[in-house]
């Protein structure tokens, strides 16, 4: 009977465990997604010379689908201004971006634990800079 009491109190522990190792797994899908995602928006904008509105709303609808969340939870901060591609490396004509996306499940088991469903979110931000591409036109 010691036994059978000792295994229904470290069973759901060892479950929790296995449920976060799953858990990792498709957070770690999720966000090699969202890198796919931003890379692609990215290569667009180094074409453009900026993350045009087109850009922005194409990430924002792709990304809301894929992670089924909210459009306006998602966080794009991007230049607006066009960034033109020069002879030699110059650090005002890089493309700056930054992007935030909800996450909702970080822990498994967090109630468990003793932690709610608002401290077990978080947000997944990528931020980073690209080189231009576009040409300016000479007269």
């Amino acid at each position: 009977m010691k036994q059978f009491i000792v295994l229904a109190a470290v069973l759901p522990l060892i479950m929790v465990f296995i449920m976060q190792f799953s858990l990792e797994q498709m957070n770690q899908g999720r966000i090699a997604a969202l890198q796919e995602l931003v890379y692609g928006a990215k290569e667009r904008a180094k074409q453009e010379g900026r993350f045009t509105p087109e850009i922005r709303a194409a990430l924002a609808r792709d990304i809301a689908k894929r992670f089924k969340v909210d459009e306006r939870d998602i966080v794009i901060e991007a230049d607006n201004r066009v960034k033109y591609r020069r002879n030699r490396f110059d650090e005002r004509e890089m493309i700056s971006y930054r992007i935030e996306v909800p996450i909702e499940r970080i822990m498994a088991g967090n109630r468990l634990m003793g932690i709610s469903d608002e401290e077990n979110a978080g947000r997944y931000v990528i931020e980073g800079s690209t080189a231009s591409e576009k040409l300016r036109d000479e007269p």
